[in-house]
């Protein structure tokens, strides 16, 4: 009987194995339809890796697997296969969905932030650090002081009171 239900158990097992790798093919990520011309494909993934993916939103979409991103390559391609040149495209899709979605945004008004909020966040982070830094180094030390006679024996007496002792 325990070879049977050994054998039972191991075609489970191999049963349960064939079904994942089958069933993996499920959750593949879908490849994009590549355009049929070389040239136009290469401009293609040029202009992928110079838009950022707004699921992801640190990633180009020719590196992203999200839907919105394999959304935009198609898009790019379509546009591509119009005959828009790449700067067309590009200004098609920021029109769109703003200077946000280029990786290297453009340096005007809209995206003064971008550029200059690292360096001021930055900034304001040394000028705290050394005004902690001088208030620490100009308090002065506490040094601890003996105790009298008289609140040595009121400590006494609230060790005594805390153990039982009256």
């Amino acid at each position: 009987m325990s070879k049977a239900l050994h054998h039972l158990g191991a075609l489970a097992a191999i049963i349960v194995v064939m079904s994942l790798i089958l069933s993996a093919q499920s959750f593949a990520i879908g490849v994009d339809k590549p355009l049929n011309d070389p040239a136009l494909e290469a401009r293609a993934r040029a202009i992928h890796k110079q838009l950022r993916c707004l699921v992801c939103q640190n990633q180009a979409i020719d590196d992203s697997d999200a839907d919105l991103a394999r959304d935009l390559r198609v898009l790019v391609r379509e546009r591509l296969s119009l005959g828009e040149t790449d700067q067309e495209v590009l200004e098609y899709v920021v029109g769109r969905y703003g200077d946000w979605v280029l990786l290297n945004p453009p340096f005007n008004t809209r995206t003064l932030a971008l550029w200059i909020g690292p360096v001021v966040l930055l900034l304001f982070g040394g000028v705290f650090a050394v005004v902690i830094l001088r208030r620490q180094k100009y308090q002065p030390e506490v040094a601890p002081t003996d105790l009298t006679p008289d609140e040595h024996a009121r400590l006494q007496a609230l060790l005594d009171n805390e153990r039982g002792n009256p």
